[in-house]
């Protein structure tokens, strides 16, 4: 679970260089997320744990967080 939030968290500081975000922090209400973003990060976490993320899972609460990130990830995985 560890090596996954550094993974994320490495992902993430790529597009917000001077700001050190929480785990539980809300990137969308942060104003970090625009529609482009959103794509990329639903391709990085599909390409980088290897699963799929299907309509259903379009939900913005799986997305918010890194540990919402993880939540979905270990759903998926499991």
């Amino acid at each position: 679970m560890e090596e996954n939030k550094v993974k994320i968290r490495l992902f993430l500081s790529r597009f917000f260089r001077k700001y050190e975000l929480g785990d539980e922090e809300d990137i969308f209400a942060l104003g970090f997320v625009n529609s482009l973003f959103a794509m990329q990060l639903v391709m990085f976490l599909e390409k980088e744990f290897s699963i799929r993320i299907d309509n259903a899972d379009m939900d913005l609460d799986n997305f918010r967080t890194i540990n919402g990130m993880l939540k979905l990830i270990e759903m998926k995985t499991l």
